[in-house]
């Protein structure tokens, strides 16, 4: 039997893609949220193309306030953006 290979849509682009192909990011708390390269954290996840362009589309569309149930601030999109780009 054939193992199969899982997908995640990305909440920027919306494209469908390997789960491996894309980043997570993860609310680790209350307002806080990080990268996780693992994808392993615990916490509610969404996931993005490796590139910072799917991430400010999904500010702009508010995929991630969508994905988390909450509202995101802009300095988290900043954070986001640099660990992304320097990551």
């Amino acid at each position: 039997m054939a193992k199969t290979i899982p997908t995640r849509q990305c909440i920027g682009c919306g494209e469908k893609k390997e789960k491996t192909e894309l980043i997570r990011i993860v609310r680790v708390s209350e307002g806080d949220y990080e990268i996780d390269l693992t994808g392993r954290k615990n916490g509610r996840g969404a996931y993005l193309c490796k590139n910072p362009e799917c991430l400010e589309k999904a500010f702009r569309k508010k995929g991630l306030e969508r994905s988390f149930k909450e509202a995101v601030p802009a300095e988290t999109m900043e954070k986001l953006k640099g660990e992304l780009i320097n990551g």
